[in-house]
């Protein structure tokens, strides 16, 4: 499994603020019964490396059905097949390093 983490900015908007285009991919992810996290600078993804880039395509999209001019999609991929990670586990590793070396 894989961790994809997918930053969409719409442009060609009313309005700077992409709030709404986020909350839209929000419920998008939510409908399909993803496994996501939404962070200050995007939202990562959980699942099948495959299945992951099929749904970046369709996240890719939405904001053209409402309304954007044009969109940015920026995307990383993390697809590491000897260990299995999930959301978090990442970050809580580091943490765990961190705390180790402050005793």
């Amino acid at each position: 499994m894989a961790l994809m983490q997918i930053t969409i900015i719409p442009m060609g908007t009313q309005t700077p603020s992409v709030g709404r285009f986020v909350a839209d991919i929000q419920q998008l992810l939510a409908a399909r019964d993803a496994d996501f996290v939404l962070n200050d600078m995007g939202t990562v993804i959980h699942g099948n490396a495959a299945e992951l880039l099929q749904l970046a395509a369709e996240i890719h999209e939405h904001p053209f059905s409402k309304g954007a001019k044009r969109v940015v999609t920026q995307i990383v991929l993390d697809d590491r097949r000897d260990k299995e990670r999930g959301i978090g586990e990442k970050r809580k590793a580091v943490l765990d390093i961190v705390a180790k070396r402050e005793k």
